[in-house]
């Protein structure tokens, strides 16, 4: 089995850990098609609550 002859630097391992880092994704935000607000792909409307044409969350109105 392979032993390391010298310590890995802290900068090292850090380097090497940070590749398994999660990344924010960057998507671009779509039009909704039922109120026109930007929401994100495949998601619901969190300003209508719509998804794929049916309402899925109840959004309050302030009156």
């Amino acid at each position: 089995m392979a032993v390391p002859k010298r310590k890995v630097s802290k900068s090292r391992l850090r380097m090497r850990k940070a590749a398994w880092a999660g990344k924010i994704p960057q998507v671009a935000a779509v039009v909704c098609r039922e109120c026109g607000a930007p929401c994100q792909p495949h998601r619901v409307c969190p300003a209508c609550g719509m998804y794929k044409g049916r309402q899925v969350v109840v959004k309050e109105t302030k009156d």
